[in-house]
């Protein structure tokens, strides 16, 4: 019985690796292999943050500094503008809503800047558990989810053109891949405007990275950047300007995309129905919050604007 229930838990996690099980599914696998066999045991505790740091370093490899600055210029000014509202605006409605600071600034910080990718680099920063990480990684893919339907669908009945639906999807929309989902849903123009603007948004991970271990840092302890954070930079820096580097930057990135999901695979079987009977629904009503504030906030402005 163990030995098969070991085995069905080794062939999940290979199926992520080899990309035949999505990230939303993924973590949802792992809740669903621990509610109906109990789990398993031989998985170290530490595993699921190691390979979420070495995923975070791969993701690196996708992101091209020069490029994104010189033809995401139209998107800075706003993309600041939104981050800061959103995080800002995260912890005062959790504070209401008596939510903890560590899933409050995961929520907040998935939803500002780009989903799970921004999650999973600000989680070993803060010390957050597999459950915080689970719930935030939830909210995220759901609403992703949700995003590549209804955004298209509203950008054809506000009649926006492809510029300012572009930019919409890039602000608004969490995670890169369900940006590029649905801008290349509305138009050819939306998509290139949609990912170099959320290009430029995804490189506030740095910043905010950095804020993070700030605000975050224990009494007593001294500043100190980790590892990961130094070797992301490097990642972008390499891609951005070595050419043999940027050449098969898509194999790293690809293999730091499947990284991920077997982590997150791995965090959902580390949760289970108490815990989440303890957290409530209270991160869910934040997050949608903080999108309906971003989406309506974000498609006001740029109407008004006339981008």
């Amino acid at each position: 019985m163990q030995a098969g229930k070991n085995t069905l838990f080794i062939v999940l996690a290979i199926g992520c690796a080899l990309g035949l099980i999505t990230a939303p599914l993924a973590l949802m696998a792992g809740f669903l292999f621990t509610l109906l066999t109990g789990g398993v045991s031989f998985v170290p505790s530490k595993l699921s943050g190691f390979l979420l740091k070495a995923s975070v370093i791969g993701l690196g490899f996708g992101m091209n500094m020069h490029e994104v600055i010189q033809t995401g210029k139209d998107g800075v000014a706003l993309t600041i503008v939104t981050i800061a509202v959103t995080i800002s605006a995260g912890f005062l409605i959790a504070r209401s809503l008596h939510i903890n600071k560590k899933t409050t600034h995961l929520i907040s910080s998935g939803t500002a800047i780009c989903g799970g990718s921004a999650i999973a680099t600000i989680a070993p920063l803060i010390d957050a558990s597999d459950k915080e990480i689970s719930v935030s990684m939830g909210i995220v893919f759901l609403l992703n989810a949700l995003a590549l339907i209804i955004f298209p669908f509203l950008g054809h009945y506000f009649h926006l053109s492809q510029h300012t639906f572009g930019l919409w999807c890039a602000i608004a929309i969490h995670d890169t891949s369900s940006v590029v989902g649905a801008a290349a849903a509305y138009g050819d123009e939306a998509l290139k405007i949609a990912t170099l603007v959320k290009l430029t948004r995804a490189l506030w991970i740095i910043p905010v990275s950095l804020l993070t271990i700030f605000f975050f840092r224990k009494n007593g302890k001294s500043f100190v950047a980790p590892w990961f954070i130094f070797f992301y930079i490097v990642a972008v820096l390499l891609n951005s300007y070595v050419p043999v580097i940027a050449q098969s930057s898509h194999v790293l990135v690809l293999i730091a995309q499947r990284l991920l999901v077997v982590s997150l695979f791995i965090i959902g079987s580390s949760l289970t129905i108490a815990q989440i009977k303890k957290i409530g629904l209270r991160p869910f009503v934040l997050g949608v919050a903080l999108w309906i504030i971003i989406a309506s906030g974000s498609l006001l402005l740029l109407t008004k604007l006339g981008w």
